[in-house]
């Protein structure tokens, strides 16, 4: 029997903060056949759950669509909820019972906001880095039946009611170009609520808005120099009054115990300055119940109105943060300079929340780290001036528990340098944050140091995909570089549901996009003004292959997640990344002008320079030449069709002048490096009489380093994929699975538990690679995962049918390797696949969601028939195109 279910609405479970008044419907089949596709589907929506009254009624609408369907009725209003329900046909002609859930909306609308933008701080806080309390008392005139928060602040902000905390997102409202686009963030509170007097409580901190930010060039208060917040509380009686209490005049704030809070140095919190009961929690002392207030707190005054503009305000559009996994510490060690440490074994974003005793005044004081040096002590160089601090001082009375409010580490080991009495461990454990993205592959195999790389790689994800993708998250830097990002995004999206986070960033990358079409290095953009600040980069924006990233994420988001709407939304940004370049490249063809990072961090580069030895204008020119080839296949699938062959003919022209620039008459590419032939290839840039040669001299250039890389950020994520793709699956597999200096399995036989942003972060001899730029948790040579998961794993999407819609599956055993199981929860559902090789047989193991299909390889397989299917021959083996189920099929394995 064919049913529904995994209900979502943009992407969300039973969403109550949908910014739009036209939202896209999700749903997957269920079914125990096989070859079972959707026929037909009908969506209702109704204004109560028992479906008696609907605004909108869909039909039955002949269609395979079952993601991100478009509501189709007159545009809905904001704070309402809806129900809405679902059933489908198949092709085997079953209909399924509807399958049902809810979305509510948010403020849709920026005329909507009845609060202003208030503040406890003076006009001229630049200078403070202390966090505020705001707070309102109101009185219920009545039973509420729902109430719902909107909030948000220049800042980092955190909201209580009646002394409960309102959601559980932190960090909010997350870092966006400010200016342009702040997020507000939607929390139902209406359980938080009691009968007579309430207390609405906001406490806010610098966060990324008026902070340290790239404190290496002294930036600080890049958006702003004081702190605000902005807040309505709706209250809907069960009458049907609605009443707004929204931030404003009438408001007081005040001194609150986070004395100091800044992102890249922690947080210093006195308890003895806390003031029980200013956000209403009755057993500390709140408000009273109708006719009156017990607090009476001390330093509150009127707020101030920081700003009555709201046109900036927009609904929260990607995952928010929260407090993901837990870890326990592994032991408590004193290194040789006599520091007291712990290790929680696993290097991750996030804080250490501990408990403690003590009398007033005592202190606790703890450093974060991601390592131990070559002595064993605890290792903070690599942070640069970050200092990762955390001090709390003790009110005394009790047990006390504590973790950060407006910042967050990076960290595997922590150094206590103060704690009253012995420090037990059972009274620490780390909180890892992220993004709230949803799981997506898995991937295992009979190397365990290959499983723990690809551990590694998504430890890395993580701890950098916190609401924007950050390069690192310990030293002072934590900024969202496009180029990681781009290089990374295809490996992302096997690792989690990646297209809401990419979304909401993209929304970023447009706005802070320059009115010639560059692209910033950083999103959002706080490296403005930087030429004379830093000798290495010389321009803010247009670097190849991280400007780049405006083309390359939306087109892998639509191709792994078949969000056709980001490539509608960031069309016009795609479009301006590459005219601004046709418009400065020599005859609109060679991109040889501006400054570009290259091949950053390659080995092949000069002693003491980041720089590889790739020349900027090959590196360049080829990837305006991969955006090109993108943007006109985009068009194409918008319908633009002048501009899709406008856009095809410009990268013929492209490629036409890279051949003559860069390729001798008789076939040598000039440029002798491994990332030069590694782009030219990956990229299709080579002619067809020339492509022999040039695998040859890029197998023969690294033969020449005994067979290792010397690349860097640009050429390591394609280099398998390009020997894999000529012939050479055995070098590639060597390559990958190289344990000695340099390769991606060397940092796993150091210990490592995420990605390193140098091949050789430490040393074979134990010592460290130059703290003025060695982060041991850096995600971008984590992209090699990518290939992992598509060819030995053989895993991947047709881009004709996206979204694994159609799947590609055609794993490559090789390596020595013995089994690979990848697993893969698409947008309809899972999808499996395990080989194993055992007795002299081949054994593969296939699930196929229900509405998609995929085409099968079977490596080294002879055609015929085979588990009961017909394969016909293919390249490496026999193939056959497979409809949903479970398949099993054993053949001869043929070494």
């Amino acid at each position: 029997m064919t049913s529904v279910r995994d209900l979502r609405v943009e992407y969300r479970t039973n969403p109550i903060d949908i910014g739009t008044g036209t939202p896209r419907f999700s749903w997957k089949l269920e079914s125990a056949g096989r070859g079972i596709k959707q026929s037909a589907y009908a969506i209702e929506i109704a204004l109560d759950g028992a479906f008696g009254s609907f605004i909108w009624q869909s039909g039955k609408i002949p269609s395979r669509e079952s993601h991100l369907v478009r509501y189709g009725g007159t545009a809905l209003k904001s704070s309402k909820r809806y129900f809405w329900r679902v059933k489908v046909w198949d092709n085997q002609g079953e209909e399924s019972p509807w399958g049902e859930a809810f979305f509510e909306t948010t403020l849709l609308r920026a005329d909507e906001w009845q609060a202003v933008f208030i503040s406890a701080e003076e006009e001229d806080a630049g200078a403070s880095s202390a966090g505020t309390l705001l707070r309102k008392e109101f009185v219920l005139s009545g039973p509420v039946r729902s109430a719902r928060l909107y909030a948000s602040a220049k800042g980092i902000y955190r909201a209580v009611v009646n002394g409960r905390r309102a959601g559980i997102e932190v960090l909010s409202p997350g870092w966006t170009e400010y200016h342009k686009r702040l997020l507000f963030q939607t929390y139902d509170v209406t359980d938080h609520l009691k009968s007579g007097t309430n207390v609405l409580g906001l406490m806010v901190g610098p966060g990324w808005y008026k902070g340290d930010l790239a404190s290496w060039i002294g930036k600080r208060n890049v958006f702003g120099k004081r702190t605000a917040v902005i807040a309505q509380l709706r209250l809907e009686y069960d009458d049907g009054r609605v009443e707004t209490i929204p931030t404003d005049s009438s408001w007081q704030g005040g001194p609150g115990p986070v004395v100091y809070s800044e992102i890249y140095h922690g947080e210093t919190y006195d308890a003895r300055l806390e003031q029980p009961g200013w956000d209403g929690d009755a057993d500390a002392g709140g408000a009273a119940d109708a006719g009156g207030a017990a607090f009476a707190g001390t330093g509150w005054k009127p707020v101030a109105v920081e700003s009555k503009d709201t046109k900036m305000l927009r609904p929260q559009d990607g995952p928010p943060v929260k407090e993901q996994e837990y870890l326990k510490p592994l032991s408590l060690f004193t290194t040789p300079r006599g520091e007291q440490v712990i290790d929680f074994g696993q290097n991750l974003s996030g804080w250490v929340r501990f408990k403690v005793r003590g009398k007033a005044g005592d202190r606790v004081k703890i450093r974060h780290a991601e390592t131990l040096d070559k002595a064993g002590n605890f290792y903070t160089e690599n942070l640069r001036s970050a200092r990762q601090t955390i001090e709390y001082t003790l009110k005394g009375g009790g047990i006390e528990t504590y973790a950060p409010f407006f910042t967050f580490q990076g960290f595997r080991y922590i150094a206590i340098d103060e704690y009253p009495g012995t420090v037990d461990i059972n009274n620490f454990e780390a909180a890892a944050i992220y993004s709230d993205m949803r799981p997506a592959g898995e991937f295992s195999s009979s190397y365990p140091k290959l499983n723990q790389f690809i551990s590694n790689v998504r430890w890395s994800m993580k701890d950098n995909f916190v609401d924007i993708p950050t390069d690192c998250p310990q030293r002072d830097e934590r900024l969202g570089w496009t180029g990681d990002a781009e290089i990374f995004c295809r490996a992302a999206g096997y690792f989690m549901e990646t297209a809401p986070f990419f979304k909401k960033w993209l929304r970023d990358l447009t706005a802070a996009q320059l009115p010639d079409g560059q692209v910033p290095h950083v999103v959002p953009d706080v490296l403005k003004n930087i030429v004379g600040l830093d000798d290495k980069v010389t321009q803010e924006a247009g670097a190849c292959a991280w400007a780049d990233a405006a083309v390359i994420i939306p087109w892998t988001v639509y191709t792994y997640f078949g969000d056709r709407e980001i490539l509608e939304e960031q069309y016009p940004s795609m479009k301006n990344w590459v005219e601004y370049i046709r418009g400065v490249a020599e005859d609109g063809l060679l991109f040889n002008v501006g400054f570009h990072f290259g091949d950053w961090v390659a080995l092949d580069a000069k002693e003491g320079s980041y720089f590889g030895a790739t020349p900027n204008d090959l590196t360049a020119t080829a990837f305006y030449a991969y955006s090109t080839s993108l943007l006109a296949q985009s068009a194409a699938v918008l319908g633009k069709t002048e501009d899709a062959a406008q856009y095809k003919k410009l990268r013929e022209d492209i490629g036409e002048a890279y051949r003559k620039e860069f390729f001798t008459p008789r076939g040598r590419l000039a440029v002798r490096t491994q990332t030069a032939h590694i782009l030219s290839l990956i990229f299709d840039l080579v002619p067809a009489a020339y492509k022999q040669r040039t695998v040859d001299t890029l197998v023969a250039l690294i033969a020449e380093q005994n067979n290792h890389l010397t690349t860097g950020f640009v050429g390591t994520p394609f280099v398998c994929q390009v020997l894999a793709d000529n012939g050479q699956v055995d070098l590639a597999y060597e390559l990958l699975l190289k344990e000695d200096f340099p390769s991606w399995l060397y940092q796993v036989t150091k210990g490592a538990t995420t990605i390193w942003e140098h091949w050789d972060g430490l040393k074979p001899d134990g010592t460290m690679w130059s703290p003025d730029m060695n982060s041991f948790n850096h995600y971008a040579y984590g992209a090699i995962s990518d290939w992992v998961f598509s060819f030995l794993g053989g895993l991947d999407t047709d881009r004709e049918q996206p979204a694994f819609a159609r799947s590609i599956l055609r794993p490559c055993p090789g390596g020595g390797i013995t089994w690979v199981e990848t697993k893969y929860e698409s947008v309809y559902g899972p999808i499996a696949l395990r080989w194993e090789i055992t007795g002299g047989e081949i054994v593969l193991s296939v699930t196929i969601p229900a509405n998609t299909e995929a085409e099968l390889t079977l490596p080294r397989a002879q055609a015929g028939t085979i588990g009961g299917v017909d394969f016909a021959p293919a390249p490496g083996g026999a193939a056959a195109v497979l409809g949903s189920g479970s398949y099993v099929f054993v053949y001869p394995w043929r070494e």
